[in-house]
């Protein structure tokens, strides 16, 4: 383990912590403390800070760390078999990119270790950094971003939280299979933004289209980074941030999507950003963040481990005959009752983990009426 990128917590933040409740959070978590780092063998979610701002408009983000776990350790645990362990922080490095460097090589630590990291930010452009850190899984990936904004920018410009996006679509090597942006609202992004995410064939879900929030479970369950903008909640339930707007998805929302992301099989590191705990009123903001990570710890806590990764044969299949007498095979978890739509046409090995695409039965039924899902069919555009 790469001990040498963390600074620990404070010893008396960790007294605090241990004070509460026998049966908080804080109580089931191994700590890095001056003396001791703890030991991630068996540990199934690791916790970090990164103290890096410099992307963003946002105050000192280690003050928000601070405020953060004090909210988050002094939640009672769940019902929970699985170990978790706060690392500490990664401290601002002399450059920006000698924090992604770092955040990087311990997002690749741990993802081959089967460990996911839970990044606390910091500015969103750590996203990049996240992202970067599965170049050498020789596999391509899926980010989602629940965000009010694309945050595309340019690809000349440096990485910052509202251009960190166009790096990773441009960057080589590109390992990004999807985009898939949840909650943005049209007045923040411009028609040539909205128009790139529609010619490249990512997905995005405006505001209005998740009031019923469960619509977004199948693009959780598809993703492989989350990268969570506090920015996207309303400002009246999350006032903690520069960008907070009067419209915006509701707590219990985020929380839901929060939970969306921790079941999926396939989420390999989840991170929150753009907390700024010096305009966070009655440190609400951070009492909900520690509910988002709360609720996606209970999330992983309770993964079917039914997805369909190498057999079927368990799962009920159903075949829809479309207008081109081509058939559009439909698959329901006997574990969970989830669903997937498959795509036949994979030759690329580095894809293959694409041909299944999850969906839900409102899918099937629009199949059904020889209406193609959107999704089957943008991803088949970027397979074919």
């Amino acid at each position: 383990m790469m001990v040498e990128f963390f600074s620990p917590l404070e010893n008396s933040d960790v007294t605090t912590i241990l004070s509460n409740h026998v049966t908080s959070l804080g109580n089931s978590v191994k700590f890095h403390t001056e003396n001791n780092f703890p030991d991630v063998t068996n540990i199934k979610i690791a916790i970090f800070g990164v103290v890096e701002s410099r992307g963003g408009q946002q105050c000192d983000s280690k003050e928000g760390l601070y405020f953060i776990r004090k909210e988050l350790y002094e939640l009672f645990s769940g019902e929970w078999t699985l170990s978790i362990a706060d690392l500490g922080n990664i401290e601002q490095g002399n450059t920006v990119q000698d924090t992604y460097f770092a955040v990087s090589k311990i997002v690749s630590f741990l993802v081959r270790q089967d460990i996911i990291p839970l990044i606390i930010g910091g500015s969103q452009d750590i996203t990049y950094a996240n992202y970067r850190g599965y170049d050498d899984l020789e596999q391509t990936v899926n980010l989602v971003s629940v965000d009010s904004r694309f945050d595309i920018g340019s690809s000349e410009e440096n990485i910052l939280s509202r251009s960190f996006l166009s790096r990773i679509i441009m960057e080589e090597p590109n390992n990004l299979f999807n985009y898939s942006s949840i909650g943005y609202q049209t007045y923040f992004n411009s028609q040539e933004e909205i128009q790139l995410i529609d010619k490249l064939f990512f997905d995005a879900y405006r505001l209005g289209e998740i009031k019923d929030i469960t619509l977004v479970e199948p693009v959780l369950r598809d993703a492989d980074i989350v990268s969570f903008d506090i920015g996207s909640i309303r400002q009246s339930d999350a006032p903690g941030n520069l960008y907070a707007s009067p419209n915006g998805m509701y707590g219990e929302d985020a929380c839901a999507v929060a939970r969306y992301a921790g079941i999926s099989d396939k989420v390999t590191s989840f991170g929150v950003y753009e907390y700024n705990a010096a305009i966070d009123v009655n440190k609400q903001t951070a009492k909900l963040i520690a509910q988002i990570i709360w609720y996606f710890v209970e999330g992983v806590n309770k993964r079917a481990n039914d997805y369909p990764f190498t057999t079927k044969e368990s799962y009920e299949k159903y075949t829809v005959i479309l207008d081109d007498d081509d058939p559009l095979n439909f698959y329901k978890s006997d574990k969970s009752g989830r669903w997937w739509m498959e795509i036949n046409l994979i030759s690329n090995n580095k894809h293959k983990r694409h041909a299944l695409i999850p969906c839900s039965y409102r899918d099937y039924k629009e199949a059904l009426r020889l209406k193609i899902p959107k999704r089957w069919y943008k991803a088949l555009q970027k397979l074919t």
